[in-house]
């Protein structure tokens, strides 16, 4: 007899602690994938990996290929490959075009324009983070990333533009 009611209290033994270290309620939720980027974050990511791609390429008059670029034609060129097309070709045009940001809010892929003279926008860059941008300078340099703090440009920055939302 005793033999026969060893399993029983060895299951109700095993039953009760199975039920204490059981969770109550429902069983959890099993983890989900993260929540895919907003489309204007990844256009934004592109647009900041292609104008960092083109560090080094010489600059042009005008141009807008990795054979040369001009400021508007590094920002032309970046957007398209992002996928956006038909932007304004001047530094001017492409200011009126954008939304106006405060420094302080400002995200990668926005805008950044200059007035070199202090009387009007000639000059235009992509912010890419980290307090630098991209840009095309002038004739005889090379497409670079810089500082805001940098001696020359720093002082003509005039305003910050956003294309996408």
């Amino acid at each position: 007899m005793w033999a026969r009611q060893k399993p029983v209290l060895a299951a109700s033994a095993l039953a009760a602690a199975l039920a204490c270290a059981t969770p109550q309620g429902p069983a959890p939720a099993p983890p989900q994938p993260p929540a895919p980027l907003p489309r204007a974050q990844l256009e934004r990511a592109a647009v900041v990996r292609a104008a960092e791609s083109l560090v080094g390429a010489p600059y042009r008059y005008g141009g807008r290929s990795p054979a040369g670029f001009d400021c508007s034609g590094l920002v032309q060129y970046s957007f398209a490959r992002a996928g956006i097309h038909g932007l304004p070709r001047s530094a001017k045009e492409l200011e009126v075009a954008s939304a106006p940001v405060d420094l302080a809010g400002i995200r990668p892929g926005d805008l950044l324009f200059f007035r070199l003279d202090r009387k009007r926008t000639t000059h235009v860059a992509i912010y890419v983070g980290g307090r630098s941008f991209v840009h095309a300078p002038s004739r005889g340099k090379r497409v670079e990333r810089i500082d805001f703090d940098h001696a020359y440009w720093g002082p003509r920055l005039a305003r910050a533009g956003r294309l996408l939302d």
